[in-house]
């Protein structure tokens, strides 16, 4: 039986007591170059994209879970994106909010219970991660629960700083038979 529960972490949908906090991360412009986020988001707006959350991801092609810790607060969030059952693929997204809750294996029980998910319960062939060069920690992650380099996109996302090269993970799902 499939569970989403790891050993300190557990996933879990989005709640309409979550508010605050994808208000809080939505608006943290650190993490909108990966986001691709423009502008700040209202709590008007995320009150209504909560008021749809439970929608299946068979209609609007993503699934976005919580990230909770051992004392059900969320600290994170991961989606299933690009969810495309035609060729059986998804990509896979993850944030941690906070730098205290990150590099503490968080992220991999988070990806292992997201793959174990998509591959077992969707039905998924594979899993891609688009990573922006020079996030080491992500791309050891990634690396580490077996995703492989397939490609980078040269130049692909465009920061404050110039523009970055997005290196490509994928990983094929072993359990078929």
């Amino acid at each position: 039986m499939l569970n989403l529960k790891g050993k300190h972490i557990s996933l879990r949908a989005l709640e309409p007591n979550d508010l605050d906090f994808l208000y809080q991360l939505e608006n943290d412009t650190s993490i909108w170059e990966i986001s691709g986020t423009l502008k700040p988001y209202s709590k008007k707006v995320l009150r209504l994209y909560l008021e749809n959350a439970h929608r299946d991801i068979y209609d609007v092609k993503q699934l976005r879970l919580c990230i909770c810790n051992e004392k059900d607060k969320c600290i994170g969030l991961v989606d299933l994106f690009d969810f495309d059952p035609k060729n059986r693929r998804a990509g896979i997204g993850v944030v941690i909010s906070n730098a205290a809750d990150q590099n503490k294996g968080t992220g991999t029980e988070v990806v292992s219970l997201l793959c174990e998910y998509a591959f077992s319960i969707l039905d998924v062939h594979q899993l891609y991660a688009n990573i922006l060069e020079g996030n080491s920690a992500s791309i050891h992650l990634f690396k580490k629960l077996g995703f492989e380099r397939i490609g980078v996109k040269k130049e692909w996302i465009r920061t404050k700083n110039g523009f970055k090269d997005e290196i490509m993970y994928q990983k094929i799902n072993s359990y078929e038979s």
